[in-house]
């Protein structure tokens, strides 16, 4: 396992915080209240090892198929189901929506190898990541890849808690399927949306893992 670069800085920031304020609990609280000073201790403890494992990347083997759609993000599958795109396809699409709670990895991968055709920042709200409305009133950031087999849409939304998306991509680039495309901080989700036929390899509610379940085939 290693700690992703978008979090050097955080855990920076966190472990000061927790050394600084463990020095003054201890220094003023031991002696008069050590079971407060303990608590605090635990507490500021369990958020220090929490923002470090949230900017964890595991050691994975990926799964790499070019007739397979791998999903982008961890999860669950909160959504399946046929939209009409306004964004960028104007016409039907097969959405899958992944919800990434503060728990899960929040690096996002390319499904699918081909070249990128579309990258584009929309500044939004911040909705629940649930909200029905999220996926186009939020803020959020689309990239598309196109390869022999089709051209596909995802999004990474931006949630109640995710106030920065990083985005990697440029319209031109090489897309390598599941390599690293950005990142959410802090728990949001990642929209797919799929030519109608699309043979979708998920169900509804599936815990599913970024670079390794096969989210849909060609």
């Amino acid at each position: 396992m290693t700690i992703h670069r978008e979090g050097y800085k955080t855990i920076a920031i966190t472990a000061l915080l927790f050394g600084a304020i463990n020095l003054i609990s201890f220094s003023f609280l031991s002696a008069s209240f050590p079971t407060v000073a303990m608590i605090i201790f635990i507490a500021t403890l369990a958020l220090f090892l929490f923002i470090i494992s949230f900017f964890r990347i595991p050691n994975r083997t990926h799964t790499l198929d070019d007739s397979k759609i791998i999903c982008p993000a961890d999860g669950k599958v909160v959504v399946i189901e046929e939209i009409t795109d306004v964004e960028y396809f104007k016409d039907k699409r097969i959405q899958v929506s992944i919800f990434m709670s503060p728990a899960n990895v929040h690096v996002n991968r390319y499904p699918m190898n081909g070249e990128v055709t579309y990258n584009q920042y929309h500044k939004g709200k911040y909705l629940v990541a649930w909200h029905p409305k999220s996926s186009t009133e939020n803020e959020r950031w689309s990239v598309a890849v196109k390869n022999q087999y089709g051209e596909i849409l995802f999004k990474q939304i931006a949630g109640a808690l995710a106030k920065r998306i990083c985005n990697y991509s440029a319209v031109g680039q090489k897309a390598v399927q599941c390599n690293e495309y950005g990142f959410i901080k802090f728990g949001s989700r990642v929209d797919v949306l799929l030519p109608v036929g699309t043979k979708v390899n998920v169900e509804l509610n599936q815990v599913v893992k970024g670079g390794v379940t096969v989210l849909a085939s060609w």
